[in-house]
C-alpha cells in the first residue's frame, strides 16, 4: 500500500515537474530579478552600486520621470475604463442577442470570435492602414458619404489617437468577453427567464434585474482580465503609434514607458535597467494588489455573506 502511494506521488511529481520548471525559469526568476535589479544603479549592462529606493523615488517623483510615469498610468486607466464601457458593454449586449437563438446565431457566434484569434500585430497593422489620413478606408468612407469634415488624422492628433487605438482593441477582443457572458447566460435556468417574461419583464428589465445579477461569476473574470490586460497594454499602441507614445505622449502607457526605459529609444536616451526594474515592480504590485482586492469584492457579489 505504501509503495503504491509513493509511486502515485512520484508519478504526479513527474507530471508537474515540467510545468513547475517553466514557471520557475520564466515567471518566478524574472520577477525576483526585477525586484533585485530595482535596488541598484546601472552602467549600461553592468550592475553598479546598491542605491536602495532611489530608483523608485526617481520613477515616481523625479523629473521628468515622474511626469512620464503618471501620464502613462493615466492613459492605462483611461484604457481600462473605456474597454469596460465600450468593449465589455457591447459584449454583454451581443451575448444577450445570441442568447435568443435567432436565425444564424451559430454563424454569428463564430464570426464574433474570429478577430480574437488574429495576432494583435496583424490587427494593429491592418487598422493603421485603415486609419491612414490620405488613403485609409475610414476617411475614404466618410468622404464617400459626404462627411468630409469628419475625416481627420486619427492617429496623428492627441484628441483622437488613444481613442482610435482603444476602438481597434475593442474590435479585436470583443468576442472573448461576449462568449464568457454568453456561457454565463446559458447557465441560467430557462424557467427563471420564462417566469420573468410572464411577469411582464421586457428585454431591458430582464437584462438588468435577472440576467446581470446571475452572470456575476463571468463578470468577475471579465473585469479582472480586462484590468490586467489594460495595465499590461503594449502590442496595440506599439504597432499603431510607436514606442514613444506619439503624438505628444497621448498614447503612452506603462508598457511602452517600461520598454523605452529598459532598452532605450530614439528620444528616450540610453537604457536604465534600474529605473525600468523599479517601474516593473510598481506595475506588478499595482496589478497584484488591485486584482486581489477586486476579486474578493466581486466574489462577495457572487456569494453574499
Amino acid at each position: 500500500m505504501l509503495q503504491n502511494d509513493l509511486g502515485r506521488k512520484l508519478w504526479i511529481a513527474a507530471l508537474l515537474a515540467p510545468a513547475l520548471v517553466i514557471v520557475l525559469l520564466f515567471v518566478i526568476v524574472p520577477i525576483a530579478s526585477a525586484f533585485l535589479y530595482a535596488f541598484y544603479s546601472w552602467r549600461g549592462l553592468a550592475r553598479a552600486d546598491f542605491i536602495g529606493l532611489e530608483n523608485f523615488r526617481l520613477v515616481l517623483f523625479g523629473e521628468p520621470f515622474g511626469t512620464w510615469t503618471f501620464n502613462a498610468l493615466r492613459n492605462n486607466l483611461i484604457v481600462f475604463t473605456s474597454l469596460m464601457v465600450v468593449q465589455n458593454g457591447t459584449a454583454f449586449l451581443i451575448a444577450f442577442v445570441l442568447l435568443k437563438s435567432l436565425p444564424g446565431h451559430r454563424f454569428h457566434q463564430v464570426a464574433i470570435f474570429l478577430p480574437v484569434i488574429l495576432s494583435s500585430v496583424i490587427v494593429g497593422a491592418m487598422w493603421k492602414l485603415f486609419l491612414n489620413p490620405f488613403f485609409g478606408l475610414v476617411n475614404q468612407g466618410l468622404i464617400a458619404v459626404g462627411l468630409q469634415s469628419w475625416a481627420q488624422p486619427w492617429l496623428g492628433q492627441p484628441q483622437t489617437a488613444l481613442g482610435s487605438i482603444i476602438f481597434v482593441n475593442a474590435w479585436h477582443w470583443v468576442g472573448f468577453p461576449a462568449l464568457l457572458f454568453l456561457a454565463g447566460m446559458q447557465r441560467i435556468s430557462k424557467d427563471v427567464i420564462d417566469a420573468a417574461r410572464l411577469d411582464g419583464a421586457g428585454d431591458m428589465a430582464l437584462m438588468r434585474h435577472v440576467i446581470w445579477p446571475l452572470v456575476a461569476p463571468a463578470t468577475t473574470v471579465v473585469v479582472i482580465l480586462t484590468f490586467i490586460g489594460s495595465m499590461n497594454w503594449f502590442e496595440m499602441p506599439f504597432v499603431m503609434a510607436g514606442i514613444d507614445g506619439t503624438p505628444a505622449g497621448a498614447t503612452d502607457v506603462l508598457g511602452l514607458y517600461f520598454y523605452r526605459t529598459a532598452f532605450g529609444s530614439a528620444t528616450g536616451g540610453l537604457q536604465d535597467f534600474g529605473r525600468a526594474s523599479a517601474l516593473a515592480v510598481l506595475m506588478f504590485l499595482v496589478i497584484a494588489i488591485v486584482s486581489v482586492f477586486w476579486t474578493r469584492a466581486l466574489r462577495r457579489r457572487e456569494l453574499p455573506e
